[in-house]
């Protein structure tokens, strides 16, 4: 008999290695080897699945028509997805765990598709359950509990859905493969025939994945190069909006970004996010700015919050969320240096409100006036925005698409924005006063003159 191979695979990062270790050489992780026999591969014809005609053609013979992108029924996701679902794609979805991942792709089954829901962590009565409060109903909204994936692509087969979604990706095993469900092999391999599947049947499919305590989707980093589209649905347990963000789309663009709110009958888009935002801003309280911030073809009005505040400790406090630590670090250093604002014996917290998290630096001026504004105790007045990239030097500097910023807050009732100078190309008459700033000490002057 035979002596069978195996190797060691990290669960952590997807490396191999020959014999076992303590610790993963590729990623520096602890106890993340795990032993996998090694399957013998088939060489016959029928060994490798083609996800569509093997012939070669030159490339003016390909069917270049592009099929109807499948529409969700949900605006927002739609939105995300550049229009629609692109027919045999593959779109991963990840969140933290409870976020509301499951309610989103169940609220799929309000559409006119036919849809096959796929659950490999409910039963049915669960599933059942779920979708009477979603309010989900109909015979084109198909379920099945199966964790087996020889089982799950006989169902699609029989079925002929419009669209597949499975979840979770690691729940799935492949009886072949000798690894657990949810080990790195069976997520690679299971998400790859799958893969292949909605390819050579024109079938899209949505796999749904865990997260990580880091926040990134679980499993080997090639899971998301594998597939077509990956979302990611982001959120604060402690508030009701969702965001789903597009990190990857080969058919669309990957900075648009969809809002929901959680609600007790399951998600609702919001149609208007910038009037949300700022629905429960307070008057006449320092530390408060509004600033205008792109994703995508949208533009967003949010509300940079600041608290500074004597520090009772040797080191001060640095404390963040919705906006990156380092790039307030910086703000701060500025702030410093070109404005005079020591801060050394001061704690710093900085927060946008609503639970968005924003990467752009055209909030960096927004930033700042929120912190001087907290420092003086001297509020911001409630009807000027902000918008400003902040450079090294104290330099204000320009930022993209700045004329749908300033419409966002023209229409939201705005009386006057402050903007890099040369900023605005069109001078045309407008309600909101357009004040143009150099340098950040002007800049400070004019917010909170």
């Amino acid at each position: 008999m035979a002596k069978q191979k195996t190797r060691y695979v990290c669960q952590s990062c997807g490396a191999t290695a020959a014999r076992w270790a303590g610790k993963c050489d590729a990623c520096g992780e602890w106890n993340t080897l795990v032993e996998e026999v090694l399957r013998k591969e088939s060489t016959g014809r029928g060994a490798r699945a083609a996800t569509g005609d093997a012939r070669v053609h030159p490339i003016t013979q390909v069917d270049a028509k592009q099929d109807e992108r499948l529409r969700t029924g949900l605006g927002e996701l739609d939105r995300v997805l550049g229009g629609g679902i692109v027919p045999g794609s593959m779109i991963l979805l990840g969140g933290d765990p409870g976020i509301g991942k499951s309610t989103l792709m169940m609220q799929l089954g309000r559409g006119s598709a036919r849809i096959l829901y796929i659950s490999g962590e409910e039963s049915l009565r669960q599933i059942k359950l779920r979708a009477e409060r979603l309010g989900v109903r109909g015979d084109d909204f198909l379920v099945l509990a199966e964790t087996n994936l020889d089982a799950i692509l006989r169902a699609v087969d029989e079925q002929q859905p419009q669209l597949v979604v499975v979840d979770s990706i690691q729940t799935i095993y492949r009886p072949e493969l000798e690894s657990a469900p949810g080990s790195i092999s069976q997520v690679r391999e299971s998400t790859a025939v799958l893969l292949r599947h909605a390819k050579s049947h024109n079938i899209p499919m949505v796999v749904v994945g865990h997260v990580t305590k880091d926040g990134v989707i679980a499993g080997p980093r090639v899971l998301e190069h594998m597939v077509d589209t990956v979302l990611q649905f982001e959120g604060d347990h402690h508030n009701t909006y969702r965001i789903v963000r597009g990190l990857k789309n080969r058919f669309g663009s990957t900075n648009e970004i969809g809002i929901f709110e959680m609600r007790e009958e399951g998600l609702r888009e919001v149609a208007n996010p910038s009037e949300v935002f700022l629905s429960d801003r307070s008057r006449g309280i320092s530390g408060s700015c509004v600033s205008s911030s792109l994703e995508g073809t949208r533009a967003l009005l949010i509300e940079v919050q600041a608290l500074v505040t004597p520090s009772n400790y040797g080191t001060p406090q640095r404390t963040v969320s919705g906006v990156d630590a380092r790039r307030v670090s910086l703000l701060l250093a500025v702030l410093e240096k070109r404005y005079g604002m020591h801060m050394g014996q001061y704690d710093v917290f900085v927060n946008i409100a609503g639970g968005v998290r924003i990467d752009e630096p055209a909030i960096d001026l927004a930033v700042c006036a929120a912190i001087v504004s907290s420092a003086r105790d001297q509020a911001i007045d409630h009807g000027t925005a902000v918008v400003g990239e902040v450079g090294l030097g104290g330099e204000v500097r320009s930022v993209g698409q700045v004329e749908k910023r300033v419409a966002e807050a023209e229409k939201l009732g705005f009386k006057r924005i402050v903007l890099p100078r040369g900023a605005l190309a069109n001078k045309k008459s407008r309600s909101i006063e357009i004040l143009e700033v150099d340098l950040l000490a002007e800049a400070m002057e004019k917010i909170l003159d």
